[in-house]
């Protein structure tokens, strides 16, 4: 009887979540045996059984709406072996209860001790890597983002006239701690404009209207308690995701933090997102395999959940991926609103169920509002001005469909009805569809005439925060991660890895051992002891500064465009300061010049009958070095200057060939009004630094004069090489539009 009456007492919602793991188990038998041994008083059913979504996600602690989202059972959840030892230890109750043999407590005791979840939390899609516990975090400022009558416009400039472009016209809405907004239109409808002005990601001011954060207008402080996921996956194709989320946890995470514990949330947050089976491998990009689109997503959201952020802004994170994929990163972020975050995101086309899983939902149609509220509100509003689908239909796509002006199979609003008629007595032409214009307009003055009062009222009430909370809102104070030294360090350490890959890689090796090999062949055993030998040794003395000046400009003329993405993103964020990367950036690249040089001489110098002496073979490589670094400097200005490709190739073509035609060989006596150009050509100072290495004096077939100690040279290489890096950080900075 006891048993009997333990199954009747059983709970509504028990019932519901057996029936729900019952459907998603795929071997029957198991689930039978859990529900026999849990009404037979067999082994007691343990708590985690009931888990339901994501990896971190807890039940009950969000109010689901929808009963199918209680009925959820990520797969995952499924196939690990907790699931595997529950239905086991389940089974093993089942079987001694049907033979009739009850064992001593001790064993039974014994068998659940074996069978637990937490010594046998073993995840099989890891291979078998014990899983870790779900990251804790400290709690968050909790954050109330409101956002009323905002306008935003672009100003085209032509060449004969200037013309306005309305993009966001008078949004209004808010998001709360524990919700999921999703910002939902059609292709240029302006969601991603609204998320970027709600996350200070848009440079300027709004014409109108205001955004606050806990009824606070902006400040510098929120950026560090902000995190803005962009819709293209900013990342380093070549650092593997371990390293990727590492070197943003020690940059990212506060001082008070120690470099192990940086590095611990790091790996918390691999875990936290299902990401270990990936963790070693690179991320990669166009040119490079590496982890797949989901992943991918995964870490860019693991880049800003590392700083716990209060405020999560997603732009369209589920673009790209298939359903399933999409659903489980919206469960994820479901999982991360739950903490007492807000989250906010851009959404193109969901599945039924990811429409489902939103809290509150704003739909945009031409940077107008069409409907702002709960989520699950959004058709039965739509009902009640008449607009009903026909046909069985994906919420979503019925939205956008209205939102683009589209009633086919959608029931039409005796208003639009009644305009359609008059308008085709009116005119020659015959219709019976209203124009996208019309049902555009027709949404619009519904929504202002019956939700957009009540809405901007809600909005006038005070939020549930006190006074001291709000202060810190208010803060103008910017906070570091890291001090200065320490961010350069860590730039440094990344920079070096991300890009050894690309100085190292074969066709560069080879590109400089063919063009070694040749020049060796060409000058094999040259002899300076007779005019014309003199005459082609100081040819190939001078293609040497030629080659080391062309190879490095060209390369670090794509520094600065290649990474501005990710410099705009890492520093909306303080995540170090703009001197600290420019001086990592420049300087990690040295250690890797120098291995290609080395070799390129060692094969040149000898093959050429060069002077085969320890001290001049050193100044030679000293002064090809200074020539790199120089000519790097010269690459860094034109590309921090123009920011372009295209652009910046042209001017550094021009550039390289005028320091070389001004560089001594090919014009001997250069005019008064353009001889300056040789004393800031890397080339000029170059070959009459390897002239003297080589001679010790200035032969008179070379036609030199004033030649010196080669001091002068020395010093004009290095303040060449200082004097385009400092051009090239103003430059930078002058660009990027921030401080420091």
């Amino acid at each position: 009887m006891e048993s009997a009456s333990s199954g009747i007492l059983r709970t509504k919602s028990e019932q519901i979540e057996m029936a729900s793991i019952k459907q998603s188990l795929s071997r029957t038998a198991s689930a039978e045996t859990i529900s026999v041994a849990d009404t037979n008083g067999g082994l007691s059913r343990k708590s985690s059984f009931g888990k339901i979504g994501s990896p971190g996600r807890r039940v009950g602690n969000h109010t689901r709406k929808s009963r199918s989202g209680q009925l959820k059972l990520e797969l995952d959840e499924v196939s690990s072996s907790a699931a595997l030892s529950r239905a086991s230890s389940a089974g093993l109750g089942f079987s001694f209860s049907f033979t009739g043999f009850t064992p001593p407590e001790d064993i039974i005791a014994n068998l659940k001790k074996s069978f637990s979840d937490d010594d046998n939390a073993v995840d099989l899609e890891s291979g078998g890597e014990r899983r870790r516990k779900r990251m804790t975090t400290e709690p968050t400022l909790p954050i109330y983002l409101k956002f009323t009558g905002v306008k935003y416009k672009v100003i085209t400039k032509g060449v004969t006239s200037t013309s306005e472009k309305e993009i966001i016209q008078g949004i209004t809405g808010s998001a709360s701690p524990g919700e999921v907004l999703a910002l939902m239109g059609p292709s240029g409808s302006g969601k991603t404009t609204l998320l970027s002005l709600l996350g200070r990601r848009i440079t300027g001011e709004i014409s109108e209207g205001s955004i606050t954060y806990n009824d606070e207008p902006y400040s510098k402080s929120l950026n560090r308690r902000i995190g803005f996921v962009t819709q293209d996956d900013v990342l380093f194709p070549h650092l593997t995701v371990k390293e990727t989320l590492t070197y943003a946890a020690l940059l990212r995470l506060p001082k008070t933090m120690t470099k192990q514990q940086k590095k611990e949330r790091a790996l918390d947050v691999i875990f936290e997102l299902g990401l270990e089976r990936c963790q070693e491998t690179m991320i990669g990009g166009a040119f490079v395999r590496g982890v797949s689109g989901g992943e991918r997503k995964r870490v860019c959201i693991g880049n800003e959940i590392l700083i716990n952020p209060s405020l999560l802004f997603l732009d369209e994170p589920t673009s790209g991926l298939d359903s399933t994929t999409a659903l489980r990163i919206v469960e994820m972020l479901h999982g991360i609103a739950e903490d007492g975050k807000t989250v906010v995101t851009t959404i193109h086309q969901p599945s039924s169920r990811l429409f489902h899983n939103f809290d509150k939902l704003i739909l945009l149609g031409k940077g107008s509002l069409l409907y702002y509220g709960k989520a699950s509100e959004a058709m039965p509003y739509f009902s009640s001005i008449g607009c009903n689908p026909l046909i069985a239909m994906n919420p979503a796509e019925f939205l956008l469909d209205l939102a683009n002006g589209n009633m086919n199979d959608i029931s039409m609003p005796s208003e639009l009805d009644d305009k359609v008629q008059l308008e085709n007595l009116g005119g020659d032409a015959r219709t019976d569809r209203p124009s996208p214009k019309d049902i555009h307009e027709y949404l619009v003055e519904a929504y202002e005439t019956r939700v957009a009062d009540q809405e901007k009222k809600k909005l006038l009430l005070p939020i549930p925060i006190n006074e001291d909370l709000k202060a810190k809102m208010s803060s103008q104070k910017r906070e570091w991660g890291a001090n200065w030294w320490q961010q350069f360090s860590i730039l440094f350490r990344r920079g070096f890895k991300e890009r050894q890959h690309d100085y190292l890689s074969w066709m560069r090796i080879t590109q400089v051992i063919a063009t070694a090999i040749i020049l060796g062949l060409l000058w094999w055993h040259s002899d300076s002891s007779t005019p014309k030998g003199l005459q082609d040794q100081a040819g190939l003395l001078f293609f040497v500064p030629v080659f080391w000046g062309f190879f490095p400009v060209f390369t670090a003329i794509f520094t600065f465009p290649q990474e501005r993405a990710m410099l705009n993103k890492e520093r909306a964020v303080d995540m170090y300061k703009l001197s600290a990367y420019f001086m990592a950036r420049t300087t990690s690249d040295l250690p890797l010049d120098l291995i290609l040089p080395t070799l390129f001489l060692l094969i040149v110098y000898f093959m050429a009958g060069l002077r085969p002496s320890p001290a001049p073979f050193f100044l030679t490589m000293l002064a090809v070095f200074l020539n790199i670094i120089a000519a790097e400097g010269v690459g860094l200005a034109i590309g921090a200057t123009l920011m372009d490709f295209k652009k910046g190739t042209t001017l550094a073509s021009v550039t390289i060939m005028t320091f070389m035609l001004a560089g001594g060989l090919f014009v001997k006596r250069v005019p008064v009004f353009i001889s300056w150009i040789r004393y800031v050509s890397f080339n000029y100072h170059t070959y009459r630094l390897l002239l003297k290495v080589q001679y010790g004096h200035i032969p008179t077939s070379v036609n030199f004069i004033n030649m010196g100690s080669g001091v002068r040279e020395v010093l004009a290489l290095i303040a060449m090489g200082l004097g385009y890096r400092l051009l090239a950080y103003f430059s930078l900075r002058m660009k990027m539009h921030v401080g420091a």
